[in-house]
């Protein structure tokens, strides 16, 4: 299931589980231990161990909210819209709002050292988080941001005033003229990523992916963050070229015809 359905389903089972304990007369705290167990297991599930935390934390905030707030249901109703403005279902197919820590490329220009002026694009940026860390690493840079979440998009242009900011698709803007794109995706999302980047980047850009690696793809470089996660760093390659004489046309062959 793409994202964030698992974790929706995970939730849904929780809330199953807790509401037939306590109709089977179980204590409340014990129904909400078991219900709460089968969300860590379900979040064990998960490569990711931010959506792992999503997926485990899920049913014990909901539980907290629903039992210390008596909030009349419109309430609900405006929270599922906000959340329907900051996370527009087009958007269900890519990751969902995980900031960047602000420290998380000290010491990446070292590692993977840009010419001043060069263009970066975080792709999806949210609230800007990335461009943030971006800046402090490449203060040099020519930083843009694209993402679909007008609320978001709007937010990271007031947040991040040194960069760009366009309320765009990420696969539908184009990547052509970038030095480094860098992306915090999903798993599922970095073979299309790579095939975008290789159309489209000038050979010899780079790729840059916080957590998530290129499946059957050699990075050139793997940069250890502060904290310890991984940023798989891939290099655009040369790219093959195409064969001119398909689209040359055939010579002409005249025939000498000796007079009769």
């Amino acid at each position: 299931m793409r994202w964030p359905l698992p974790a929706l389903a995970a939730w849904a089972l929780c809330w199953a589980l807790f509401r037939a304990l306590s109709a089977a007369g179980a204590q409340a705290w014990l129904a909400a231990l078991g219900a709460a167990l089968v969300g860590l297991g379900c979040a064990r599930r998960e490569r990711s161990r931010l959506r792992a935390l999503v997926i485990a934390a899920g049913f014990p905030l909901s539980l907290g909210a629903l039992g210390t707030a008596a909030l009349p249901a419109w309430a609900w109703l405006a929270a599922l819209l906000l959340l329907w403005l900051l996370y527009p279902k087009r958007a269900w197919c890519d990751a969902p709002l995980f900031p960047t820590p602000h420290a998380a490329f000290d010491g990446l220009a070292a590692a993977l050292p840009l010419p001043a002026g060069a263009r970066v694009l975080d792709a999806g940026c949210g609230l800007g988080h990335g461009l943030r860390a971006l800046q402090r690493a490449y203060p040099q840079a020519r930083l843009e941001g694209v993402e679909w979440s007008w609320p978001l998009a709007l937010l990271a242009r007031v947040r991040c005033a040194q960069a760009k900011v366009h309320r765009a698709d990420l696969w539908a803007s184009g990547w052509a003229g970038f030095d480094l794109v860098y992306l915090f995706q999903r798993p599922e999302s970095m073979a299309r990523a790579w095939a975008k980047a290789c159309d489209q980047m000038p050979p010899g850009a780079w790729l840059a992916s916080l957590e998530f690696e290129i499946v059957g793809v050699r990075a050139q470089q793997v940069f250890r963050c502060p904290d310890a996660r991984a940023l798989w760093l891939y290099r655009v390659p040369p790219r093959a070229p195409r064969d001119s004489s398909a689209a040359r046309p055939a010579p002409i062959k005249r025939a000498m015809q000796g007079a009769a």
